[in-house]
């Protein structure tokens, strides 16, 4: 692992729970490419390899207009050690939710 990003999506939609929808089917996306994953209430953080990490992020964009979202922003967060040697997720929340 040489990476992580946190990913905030932002669908475009008028309700409160079609974001919640969209966002959700992202969220799935993202369990589904089997990374180690972490979802707070604003963004989802995501850990691995640089490249990978960077089509899944460019893929939640996908998802969220395959979802039924006309327009779609996202902030991101990227942590990039080309040697490795990148903060966890757990490293960086565990002691927090014991």
């Amino acid at each position: 692992m040489n990476a992580n990003v946190a990913i905030q999506v932002l669908p475009k939609v008028d309700t409160d729970e079609e974001v919640v929808r969209i966002v959700d089917e992202v969220i799935a996306y993202i369990e589904s490419t089997g990374l180690n994953y972490y979802v707070g209430p604003s963004e989802t953080s995501i850990e691995g390899d640089y490249e990978e990490l960077m089509e899944i992020v460019k893929n939640c964009q996908y998802i969220a207009i395959k979802a039924g979202c006309p327009k779609v922003a996202a902030y991101v967060k990227i942590s990039y050690a080309p040697e490795g040697g990148v903060l966890t997720i757990d490293q960086k929340v565990t002691k927090h939710h014991k």
